[in-house]
């Protein structure tokens, strides 16, 4: 049986790392106004954070179309018999179920959706590990109960170093928006349920950071090979320092350092730092 493997534009695997791992992707969208670009194929993430700067209102966000899903399964087919499909969380965006959907329509191929329950790099790190199982001639079965496996240790952490796209976004309200810049409170937030929820609210950016680190620690000081990605928005140098102590402090530790692209940095903003490790 040949299987390919397939995520969505939000796991932001750069485009030379997808095409060497043959690795396929459906893109969300990001909506200035009426103009609609795919993220990844129409706006790359320099281009779009100048663009959000400018912009009077902030974008908005869609999934992939369920026709644009299904041509994407109707090209698989051609080639493959199944397609292990990794997606962002279910519950902040509707592509898992519009994949399991396009999926049921679409003949020649056994479309089996996971649902990462993440997003960003983290739910990269499910695609990337089935493309390198799939290669090894794993069956079907064989890559989701692996895919299983690193969900029993996958975790990650975001902050939020600016409060206003949360309150531009509705998802705050003014008083509160203006009480936390006060304050320079740094919500921390994780996956809970696969939803973003709030883990602690912190003080300083600085400490925010630590308590992001003292929690990657804890884990890595175990001496188990442990895999992790910094993640970050306009926050390069800082997310490559990250990378630099943490492989330094932890020679168990594989770290590398990706990005929020336009879909997820819409949400979180500019000047966002996230940390994401499982397991290997």
């Amino acid at each position: 049986m040949k299987i390919a493997v397939m995520t969505d534009s939000t796991a932001y695997i750069p485009a030379d790392v997808r095409s060497q791992k043959n690795i396929h992707m459906v893109p969300l969208n990001v909506i200035f106004e009426d103009k609609s670009y795919q993220e990844e194929v129409d706006i790359t993430t320099e281009e779009f954070y100048p663009m959000v700067q400018a912009a009077d209102e902030l974008p908005k966000t869609s999934q992939p179309s369920i026709g644009l899903i299904t041509v994407k399964l109707e090209q698989l087919a051609e080639d493959y018999d199944a397609v292990i499909s990794v997606h962002l969380s279910s519950g902040i965006s509707g592509t898992f179920e519009a994949v399991s959907s396009a999926g049921r329509m679409v003949k020649g191929i056994d479309v089996y959706p996971f649902d990462s329950e993440m997003s960003c790099m983290v739910q990269g790190f499910y695609a990337l590990e089935a493309a390198e199982v799939a290669a090894n001639g794993a069956t079907v079965e064989q890559i989701l109960e692996r895919l299983d496996n690193m969900k029993e240790t996958m975790i990650a952490y975001f902050m939020v170093d600016d409060l206003s796209n949360l309150h531009r976004g509705g998802r705050l309200n003014g008083a509160q928006a203006i009480l936390g810049s006060m304050l320079q409170v740094k919500p921390l937030l994780y996956f809970e349920n696969k939803k973003i929820v709030p883990f602690e609210k912190i003080r300083t950016r600085k400490r925010a950071l630590k308590r992001m680190e003292d929690l990657f620690s804890a884990d890595a000081q175990t001496g188990k090979p442990i895999k992790a990605v910094v993640i970050h928005s306009l926050r390069e140098q800082e997310a490559e320092g990250l990378k630099q102590q943490f492989e330094t402090a932890f020679p168990n530790a594989e770290v590398q350092v990706s990005y929020f692209g336009p879909v997820i940095g819409t949400h979180l903003g500019e000047g966002a730092i996230g940390l994401g490790w499982y397991f290997k």
